[in-house]
Order: structure tokens, then sequence, then C-alpha cells
């Protein structure tokens, strides 16, 4: 594949952004009062508004082409055929498959793996019936009121954040919780909230290998077993998503108990498999199924809607427009809904641990930038938090808002507010003040002449800086899906884009083998040779603190 920066397409984007200078959004829309829906698009029950970017239809025909050039069409359909593309793992991707609702026939090395979906899928929903209904009881024989997923990564963020997404419809006897730092605080304060004799564990590991998940898992095991007096109560208290039959049983849990999902399954893209497991418990079975229809959904306008009218290939362009064209090193995600507080966490994973490469597929260092760093906080706080830096800051930071009209806890003017505070920072940040505005303001304030000379600079905002608007009407397991299916589709054009295998994430891999090495020469109570000179005197300070507690102990 060639470099997109080498592609026709690249160059007359850059031709044409010399052409743009420096354009004054507020005057396009002055000059064109169709523009807002001329650059709105919905699909999947989302609507997204661009019209507040810095893009002409000349622009987004240009990207359109550059994706063109790049054959995002042609990667689309590999994907959702099952090839491997994730080709430094030699696996498929296929998360597509987890909510393929029209059950069409899905081969991977010449097996249709949609009757393992479907298996799997009717083992979640018969079990979490039992565990909602009360006939799935603890090793005392009493009901399950906590759910405790213990995992990390994709095993935590996706369902977690889908949890606190859609907590309204939530079983009332229910609770979830989860724990993923392998830091013994979480863990304690965790336990600290539940009964043992009523609470379910998932231990969530593809190879149940993971440092941190099995670290945890164990420790919650001997808790369960000192609380319940019996070893054998472990059956009765912990389930596993896994592949790992033997470690497992080894673990002391029945493998019928086991929830399989398959090496085509990314973590970051695992929370429509079991290790949704959790948020199926808590929203179930049938909710949990309106999430994957969600999904589907917009799979469905992915896979077969034109470029330019395609919602999450937009999405993606307006990415690759701002960060390799004007050079935007950031991106906020904004969610005007307290129940998305933890979507930017999510999407941090699904973006930075996707496209944080600088290898492209050909093996060859790349010669531009790929993924943005990704972060955000959910309207109102983020106001009143780091939006002085959007308005006023010296690094333009594209934004988007996400915007759900209809609460599920209607409160007075609660919801009124917070839409109202959503459109105002579009416009604010579309707008600015000038200085003109600043002094008409001040001198209607009754400031003296004076002071308005010397205040007028700081009340002075520059405008243009660009977002887009995410509408959904209500948060719900079917919007939610489409919502998250939307920005994995968006990651997956980008990927394709900066020809990038957005689907391994091989730089996770480098500190966990150090942390191995250096947990061992704790117990030796020296560093090794081989380290610097400043991970040596680290190491040789833990170990020495760790030696002379367990002395005075």
């Amino acid at each position: 594949m060639p470099s997109p920066a080498s592609t026709t397409a690249w160059q007359h984007l850059l031709s044409h952004r010399e052409q743009l200078g420096s354009p004054d959004l507020k005057d396009w829309f002055l000059t064109d009062p169709q523009r807002a829906s001329r650059h709105s698009i919905s699909a999947a029950g989302i609507t997204l508004d661009f019209s507040k970017q810095p893009v002409t239809q000349k622009t987004m025909g240009l990207l359109v082409d550059l994706a063109d050039a790049m054959h995002v069409p042609d990667w689309a359909n590999r994907m959702f055929a099952g090839e491997k593309i994730n080709f430094t793992e030699q696996r498929a991707v296929l998360h597509t498959a987890l909510r393929n609702r029209a059950n069409r026939p899905i081969v991977v090395d010449g097996v249709d793996v949609m009757p393992d979906v479907n298996r799997v899928l009717q083992q979640i929903g018969r079990f979490t019936e039992a565990v909602r209904d009360g006939t799935w009881r603890g090793y005392t024989g009493e009901t399950i009121t906590d759910i405790v997923n213990i995992g990390i990564g994709g095993s935590d963020l996706g369902p977690v954040m889908a949890c606190a997404a859609l907590k309204p419809f939530g079983h009332p006897r229910l609770r979830t919780h989860f724990v993923s730092n392998v830091d013994g605080t979480h863990l304690s304060e965790t336990l600290g909230l539940i009964n043992p004799a009523r609470t379910l564990f998932i231990v969530c590991s593809k190879t149940f290998t993971t440092q941190e998940t099995l670290t945890n898992a164990q420790s919650a095991r001997r808790w369960l077993i000192e609380n319940l007096g019996s070893d054998t109560a472990v059956a009765n208290h912990f389930v596993a998503v896994s592949t790992n039959t033997q470690a497992v049983a080894a673990f002391g849990i029945d493998t019928q108990n086991m929830f399989e999902f398959w090496d085509w399954v990314g973590g970051r893209y695992s929370l429509w498999s079991a290790v949704g497991l959790s948020l199926a418990l808590q929203i179930g079975m049938e909710n949990f199924n309106q999430m994957l229809t969600g999904a589907n959904a917009m799979d469905e306008h992915f896979r077969t809607a034109p470029m330019a009218q395609n919602l999450p290939v937009i999405l993606a362009l307006l990415g690759i427009w701002q960060r390799n064209f004007l050079h935007a090193e950031t991106h906020a995600i904004l969610p005007y809904s307290q129940a998305l507080a933890r979507f930017p966490a999510y999407l941090q994973q699904l973006d930075m641990e996707s496209n944080g490469k600088r290898i492209d597929r050909d093996g060859k260092v790349v010669d531009y930038p790929t993924a943005p760093i990704i972060w955000g906080e959910p309207g109102t706080n983020g106001q009143h938090a780091f939006y002085q830096l959007i308005h006023q800051g010296t690094s333009v930071v594209p934004a988007d808002f996400i915007c759900v009209l209809q609460t599920e806890y209607p409160a007075n003017d609660h919801q009124a507010k917070l839409l109202a505070n959503c459109l105002a920072q579009t416009e604010a940040l579309l707008r600015g003040k000038d200085a003109a505005e600043v002094e008409q303001e001040l001198r209607r304030a009754g400031v003296a002449p004076a002071q308005i000379a010397s205040l007028a600079p700081h009340r002075i905002f520059p405008g243009n800086r660009p977002t887009n608007t995410l509408f959904l009407e209500r948060l719900d397991p079917q919007s939610l899906g489409a919502l998250i299916a939307a920005y994995e589709h968006k990651v997956f054009v980008q990927g394709i884009i900066w020809n990038i295998n957005s689907f391994d994430q091989w730089g996770v891999e480098l500190g966990k083998q150090l942390a191995n090495r250096i947990l061992s020469e704790f117990d030796e109570g020296t560093a090794n040779a081989g380290h610097d000179s400043s991970t040596r005197q680290a190491i040789d300070r833990v170990a020495g603190f760790r030696k002379n507690t367990k002395s005075v102990a």
C-alpha cells in the first residue's frame, strides 16, 4: 500500500488547505443559510452536525477522494468478510460478527463463526436469566445482589462505560462493580461494599494469565473462601470469560460456567462478546440484544452507504483533516450526559491503542501524524475545568459534543439547562468575541475608558474553534450501541487511511515484560545488571523498603 502522503489526493488536500487560508466560519454561515443542513447527516438514530468544522463541500470531496485512494471500501468489505486484516497476529477482525443480527454466514478458516456466536449468546441469556430471577444462588443459598467484574483494558473499559451509561435499565436487586487496577486499594474498597454470600465474580481474561486480572481474582477467591469457609464455594460465586479451560478449572470455576470468545475479537472491541456479561446481567438479555441491534444498524449503514453520506466515514475524514492538514494534536470528547462520563476513557483506548502507531503496514516509519490524544469530561463539569484552554488557549482543540435530548431522570429544568449549555458552547467556540464587542460590553457595564483598554485583550475570544455535535434522542441500549459502533468504524477508517494496522497493540507488551523482570528483582533484594542507573536506583529503593517493612512486621 502506498503512503497516504504520496497520493495525488493528499497533495490536492495540501493545496486546498493553502487556498483556504484562515477562513472565518461565521462568514461562511452568513453567506450560506443552508450550511447546517448541508453539513449534517443521520444514521441509525444518530445525527452528526459538522457545519462548525472548517470544511467546504470541496474539502469533503477531496477527503473522500483520499479515502478512495486508500481503498477504504475494499478494506471494509475485507473486514466484514472475515479476512485476516490483522496481519501481525494473523487474525480476522470480526467484532461486527458478534452483532450480525441477520445471521448471515461469516467464514474464517473455512468455518462459519455464527453458530458459535449464537451459542455463546444463548449461554449468556440463560445465565443472565438465572441470576436475575434468583434461580442462581450462592453457596449458602442466598440470591445474588452484587456483580464484580475483574478484568483490565478491553475487559474493563467497555463494560464499565456501558454499565454506567445504561444504569436506568438495570435490575433493582443487582449492583455492578468493576476491579481492574492491580493496586490492592481497588479490590479492597470493592470488597468492603459487598456481602460474600450474595456476590458473583466474573473473571475476564482470554488467556486466564493476565497478571493484573489473575492477581485480583486470586485475592478475591481467598477473601470468599475465608468468609464462607469452604473452597467449594468458588463454583457458586465465580464464572469466567476466557478460552483457557484448563486454567479456569484449576481456579475452581465450573467450566460449564466459562463463557468463550475468540481470537478474532480484539480486547477493545470485545464489549459485544461474553466480555459484556456484566452488562447483560445488569440490563437483561433483551436490552443487551437491543444494544447489538443498534450497533448492527450502524454496521449496515457503514457497510452500504456511499462514503460521502457515511456518518462514521465523515467523522473519520474530519479527524484526518484536523490531524494531518490543520495539525491538531488532541481531540476532546465532551458528552453532555453524566451517564456517558466514562465514554471519553473508553474512546481513549479505542482510538489511541488502535491508531497510536508509527509503523505502517509495510513496516516503514510513517512521515505523517497518526492518532491524536483523546481526552474529555462530561459537560457541564468540563466547562469549569478545561474549557478555558479550548476557548482561549494557544492550541486549537477539535471537539465532539455529544448531546442527549431526553434524560432518564427528568428533574425540573435540569435537562433544559444542560442542553442550553451544550449548544451555547459550540456557538461560543464558533463565534468568539472580538475587541469591539468586548469594549461595548465593558462600556455598558460602566467600566472606565482607561480600564477598558487594559481589560479588553483578556476578554477577547478568537472563535473559529472546530466542533462536531452528535445528537441522540435518548440514551438507551440501541442508541448506545449505534454510538459505539460509529466510533469503532471511524477509528477503522482512519487506520486504513494512515496505512497502519489498527488491531494489534505491541506497544503494551514491553512494559509488561520488564515489570515481570523487576518483580523478581524485588524478591532478590537488588537490581540486576542491564538497567539504567535511574531504574537500578529505584529498584534498590523499593527492594530495601520492602525488606525493612518485612523485618519490622
